[in-house]
């Protein structure tokens, strides 16, 4: 084994390609603790060096996935769809779309994730509703499926184990910005998630961690060309982070956003991104015959209630109190609540999103270390790119279950700059499949 490693990083080092036996050797050799860290840190960064091929990047995603306990859901009727995105501020959309495509008789099996640095987790999310429960058992997850068309869950430890040891890795030696590993880790999850086909949300901009919208293409195309090695159908988003999505950014706040656009109203970025999202979900769960039809089934059932009724559904069925679809004051709420007012006159021309993420999180909406995470709290984002500011006029409102310092104030302020002209950000910049 040790002649044999070795001569696959070798092979990596020097540019050459490793073969499906010896990626599969590798990979399951590193989780039964057979091949030592520093070895497959060694092949990691020859991979960040050298890259991987089509073939290759298939055979390690393929490996991952097969590395743990993989989810049979052939035992539910129809095209069973999941969703993914790449992570970012203010994103609820599998909030909204996950029961919009179940109204329309489309299984969703959705896996799902918690925060990861500035970016929210939709199972924190969906945690803030008093009650609801994201650990479900695989025979729950399948039941829930079977019974009301959709389930969302988070991954237990046992699925794609290979993806957690090698991400921790990747973490420490600055290996993370790697499109063959990056699409190797999101898809591991998804196979063993074992859905039919799928649609990834791919971002872009200062609040995602593809900074720029052609690094995002490049990752959206390997997706996409992966699942299909994979024999799955699926279809790339790419949608802009340049700004904050929608309003709210914490767990409660975009939860309550989200029931706002369940029922057709809520701010117009979301909503244009969760039709475009639902849309080809649809269309890949054989709903509708093209995306276009999908975007108007996905509308139709947004304004007839039939999506805010599957999420109502959803909700109880995960033991969470769905009376917050009619109250929201039900979902947890904040001891102190601050404006942020503007100092200046202008128009908003950019906002550090990233940055408004991490100040989420320092006031509690992401777990750190052994602290718990406080459910009411986040940021209000009440004014866009484009939006004209008066001086003292109010910029966002924070929110929080812990005294609201001066210093998160001020940084809050400075996360907006005001300028003279600013160009309205769209939220689409196209599809990839």
């Amino acid at each position: 084994m040790e002649m044999l490693v070795y001569e696959i990083i070798r092979k990596k080092l020097d540019g050459e390609r490793n073969s499906a036996e010896e990626i599969k050797q590798l990979v399951m050799g590193f989780v039964r603790g057979e091949i030592a860290p520093e070895q497959m840190s060694a092949w990691l960064a020859a991979v960040y060096i050298r890259g991987l091929s089509e073939e290759e990047t298939w055979w390690l995603t393929d490996a991952m996935a097969k590395s743990g306990r993989t989810i049979d859901l052939s035992s539910i009727e129809g095209i069973k769809i999941d969703k993914h995105s790449t992570g970012g501020v203010g994103d609820k959309v599998s909030i909204v779309v996950v029961p919009l495509v179940a109204a329309a008789g489309v299984p969703v099996a959705k896996l799902t994730g918690r925060a990861l640095g500035h970016t929210g987790g939709t199972a924190d999310k969906l945690e803030s509703i008093p009650g609801m429960r994201l650990n479900l058992s695989q025979e729950e997850f399948i039941a829930q499926v079977k019974s009301i068309g959709c389930a969302i869950a988070v991954a237990t430890e046992d699925i794609a184990p290979a993806d957690k040891k090698i991400y921790a890795l990747r973490d420490k030696t600055a290996t993370i910005a790697s499109i063959p590993l990056i699409v190797s880790s999101i898809l591991s999850k998804k196979l063993a998630g074992g859905a039919d086909a799928f649609v990834f949300d791919v971002k872009f901009g200062d609040g995602a961690f593809m900074k720029g919208l052609d690094d995002a293409r490049v990752l959206a195309e390997g997706l996409v060309r992966t699942a299909k090695l994979a024999g799955k159908r699926a279809v790339a988003v790419l949608s802009s982070m340049e700004q904050p999505l929608g309003h709210a950014i914490g767990n409660a706040v975009e939860v309550a956003e989200a029931i706002n656009v369940l029922k057709g109203n809520g701010p117009e970025d979301v909503l244009e991104l969760c039709l475009a999202v639902a849309a080809q979900m649809l269309w890949l769960g054989g709903a509708v015959t093209n995306p276009d039809e999908g975007r108007s089934k996905a509308m139709e059932l947004l304004q007839s209630g039939a999506a805010l009724e599957k999420f109502r559904q959803l909700v109880a069925a995960q033991g969470g109190d769905a009376k917050v679809v009619e109250d929201e004051k039900r979902l947890p709420q904040p001891s102190y609540r601050v404006e942020v007012r503007s100092e200046g006159s202008g128009t908003v021309v950019s906002i550090a999103t990233r940055k408004l993420g991490l100040i989420a999180g320092r006031l509690g909406a992401v777990r750190m270390g052994v602290e718990q995470i406080d459910p009411s709290a986040g940021i209000i984002v009440l004014k866009k790119v484009g939006d004209f500011v008066k001086a003292g006029e109010t910029l966002a409102t924070i929110q929080s279950n812990k005294p609201i310092d001066s210093e998160i104030l001020n940084e809050t302020r400075e996360c907006f700059a005001l300028g003279e002209v600013a160009k309205r950000l769209q939220i689409l910049a196209g599809f990839i499949g």
